[in-house]
C-alpha cells in the first residue's frame, strides 16, 4: 500500500537492493514504497500514484533484453498523472537505456550505483515533475505578443542544427522552450534527455556526462553510458547551465568543440551526434563574468539565444494559464467546476507572479482544493497582499516571530543572495531543491 506523503516508489525484484535505496532515500523523502513483483503494482498504485518510480528493468533471472520493466514503464505512462520513472539496470547497455528514455523515463541509473548519483537524479526527478511535468503542459500556452516573439523564435531555430541557450527567471517554463525546439527539430524521432547540471555531484561529473569503462575506477564494475552517448541522435538539454563549476565547464567545452566524448578509463575517443540545449536562469550579464562562467564555453552555447519573458510581461496570457490549470486540478481532484470571481481574476491579473508561471499553477492547485465558495475567491488561491522584500531574519516584535513569515522571508533573503539561483539557495538553506520548489509554492514565491 502506499502510505499518505509517500513520493517514491522501488519497483525491484531484488529485495536487498530495494531495501538499500529505501533506506538511502527515505533519510530524504520519509515514506518510501517497495514492491517486488510487477504485477501487485496496479493494486498498489489504487492507493495513490507515487511522484517518481525506480523501476528495475529486469525481472526473471537471465534476462537482460529489458522487456518486463519497458512493459512497466509503457504501463505507468498511461495514467492521468504519471510518475516521473527513473530506469534501474545492472546492464550497462546503451541502446536499452536510450529506448527507455524514449519511453519517458527521466534518467537511468546503472547498479550498484553511487549514493549520491541515486539522491541527485531522484532530487531532480522531483523537482522536474512539479516544475513541468504536469498534464496538459507540453506546450507553451498563451497568445500575448511577448509569447507569440518566443514562439516564432522556436519556429526559426529549430530545423536548424544550432546550439541554443535558453534565459529566463524560474518558473518560466525554459525545459518546456527546450522539448518544443526538440519537437520541432528534425531529431525530434530521438531522445530528448534533459539533465540538472546543478545537481550533477563534480566528482562524477565526467562518468555521468561521458561514461565509464569497467574497473576504470574502485566502484565501476560494469561499463556505463554517459548522457552523451544516450542522447546520441536527439537533444541533449543541460538545465540549470550556470552552476556548473569552471573545473567542469572546461571538461564540457572540449567535448563540445571535438563532437566526441572519451568514457573514463576508455582509450579512444567516441563521436557523439546530439543537439545541444542549454538553460539558466542567471542574469544574462553574469554570464559575461569569467569568474562564473568561461567566455568560450558561452560562445560555443550561445549560438541562438532564446529569452523567455516572467509572466508579469505578457498578463494577457494569465486568464487563460488561470481557467487551464483551474480545470486540469478539478478534474485531478474530482472537485466541481466554479467560475473565478471577476473581482479575483482583476487581483490576479495585476499580481507580480515572482515565481512565474509554476507560482500560478501551484495557486490553482491550492483553490481546487481548499476554496469552498461558489466561485474562486482571491484569498483561495494563498497569495499575500503583496510581494515583501527580502529581509533579514530577526523579530524585534512578537509578530515577527511567526513560524510561516519567518521562512518565506529567509527563504526571500537567500533568493536574493543567490540572484535568483534556485540550487545555490537550496544548498545556502541546507535542503534539496525539490524541497525548495514545493516551499516556493507553499509561500507563492
Amino acid at each position: 500500500m502506499v502510505e499518505p506523503g509517500t513520493r517514491l516508489l522501488i519497483l525491484d525484484d531484488d529485495r536487498d537492493v530495494a531495501c538499500a535505496a529505501q533506506m538511502l532515500l527515505r533519510r530524504r523523502h520519509g515514506a518510501v514504497a517497495t514492491l517486488d513483483d510487477p504485477a501487485c503494482l496496479d493494486a498498489l498504485l489504487a492507493d495513490g500514484v507515487p511522484d517518481v518510480v525506480l523501476l528495475d528493468l529486469n525481472f526473471t533471472p537471465g534476462r537482460i533484453d529489458g522487456a518486463e520493466g519497458l512493459a512497466v514503464l509503457d504501463r505507468l505512462r498511461t495514467l492521468a498523472r504519471p510518475p516521473a520513472v527513473i530506469a534501474l539496470t545492472a546492464y550497462a547497455d546503451v541502446p536499452l537505456a536510450v529506448e527507455a528514455l524514449k519511453r519517458g523515463a527521466v534518467d537511468f541509473i546503472t547498479k550498484p550505483w553511487d549514493n549520491a548519483r541515486l539522491a541527485a537524479a531522484v532530487d531532480a526527478a522531483l523537482a522536474r515533475r512539479a516544475a513541468a511535468n504536469v498534464p496538459g503542459a507540453s506546450a507553451l500556452m498563451g497568445e500575448s505578443a511577448p509569447l507569440r516573439d518566443v514562439k516564432a523564435m522556436i519556429a526559426g531555430v529549430a530545423p536548424t542544427e544550432a546550439n541554443v541557450m535558453v534565459l529566463g527567471e524560474n518558473g518560466v517554463g525554459k525545459e518546456l522552450v527546450a522539448r518544443a525546439i526538440h519537437q520541432a527539430s528534425r531529431c525530434a524521432a530521438g531522445t530528448f534527455l534533459a539533465v540538472d547540471m546543478g545537481a550533477l555531484p563534480e566528482a562524477t561529473f565526467e562518468s555521468e556526462l561521458f561514461g565509464h569503462r569497467k574497473g576504470a575506477f574502485t566502484d565501476a564494475k560494469s561499463d556505463r553510458a554517459g548522457r552523451f552517448q544516450a542522447a546520441r541522435g536527439g537533444t541533449l538539454f543541460l538545465d540549470e547551465i550556470g552552476n556548473m563549476p569552471l573545473s567542469a565547464q572546461s571538461k564540457l567545452l572540449t567535448a563540445l568543440e571535438r563532437r566526441e566524448v572519451t568514457p573514463i578509463g576508455a582509450d579512444r575517443p567516441e563521436p557523439v551526434d546530439v543537439r545541444i540545449v542549454s538553460a539558466t536562469n542567471l542574469a544574462e550579464d553574469r554570464l559575461f563574468d569569467p569568474a562564473v562562467f568561461r567566455a568560450d564555453l558561452l560562445f560555443r552555447l550561445n549560438t541562438i539565444v532564446v529569452r523567455v519573458p516572467p509572466l508579469r510581461a505578457r498578463r494577457d496570457d494569465i486568464p487563460a494559464l488561470l481557467h487551464h490549470y483551474l480545470s486540469l486540478y478539478e478534474g485531478q481532484y474530482q472537485r466541481p467546476v466554479r467560475e473565478l470571481a471577476p473581482a479575483a481574476l482583476e487581483r490576479l491579473c495585476a499580481w507580480e507572479w515572482p515565481g512565474n508561471v509554476r507560482a500560478l499553477r501551484h495557486a490553482c492547485e491550492r483553490a481546487v482544493i481548499l476554496g469552498d465558495g461558489a466561485e474562486y475567491r482571491y484569498e483561495d488561491f494563498g497569495l499575500a497582499p503583496a510581494a515583501p522584500a527580502p529581509s533579514p531574519v530577526r523579530g524585534d516584535a512578537a509578530g515577527d516571530f511567526k513560524l510561516g513569515a519567518l521562512e518565506r522571508d529567509t527563504i526571500a533573503a537567500a533568493l536574493d543572495k543567490a540572484r535568483g539561483n534556485i540550487s545555490l539557495a537550496a544548498r545556502m538553506l541546507g535542503v534539496s531543491r525539490a524541497a525548495l520548489y514545493r516551499k516556493l509554492g507553499k509561500h507563492g514565491i
